[in-house]
């Protein structure tokens, strides 16, 4: 295991299993904003942080520096706890923000893994689709909670 893996392994991990506590918890009255948050939680802070932070782990070619990996996590974890209380609570300002940090974490991401080899190519094309699937996402979501606000 890479160091730098570990934090969005824990982080990951906990979020998918936090979404199925939510989803059970909910499903005795279910709500759209219940279904919302589980499958964010699930798939965006979990699915795809631990996908994020194994591919970086594989494909970097240096490992990122601790204070790299430890924005990175910030990042992506503040900026969902943001977008999650923003839809809640109807702050669409903080659902902005939200997006704004996954952005800045996507980037790291991106800078993180520069020079990577072809070598693993599937990880790095799946690497790849995992952040152009997040930050196409990114501002629908945007547009879908600033119409709702």
């Amino acid at each position: 295991m890479q160091r730098p893996a570990i934090p969005f392994l824990i982080l990951g991990g906990v979020s998918v299993i936090a979404g199925g506590v939510l989803s059970a918890a909910a499903a005795p009255a279910p709500s759209y904003t219940a279904s919302w948050a589980v499958a964010y939680i699930v798939l965006v802070a979990g699915v795809a942080q631990l996908v994020l932070g194994l591919g970086q782990a594989q494909l970097a070619s240096h490992q990122p520096p601790g204070r790299v990996v430890a924005a990175e996590a910030v990042a992506f974890n503040l900026a969902h706890v943001a977008v999650l209380l923003g839809t809640i609570i109807g702050a669409a300002w903080m659902v902005d923000i939200g997006a704004a940090l996954i952005v800045v974490a996507l980037g790291l991401f991106i800078w993180s893994v520069r020079g990577a080899s072809a070598g693993n190519r599937w990880m790095l094309y799946g690497f790849r689709v995992m952040i152009l699937i997040v930050l196409i996402t990114t501002p629908i979501g945007v547009v879908i909670a600033n119409l709702k606000a």
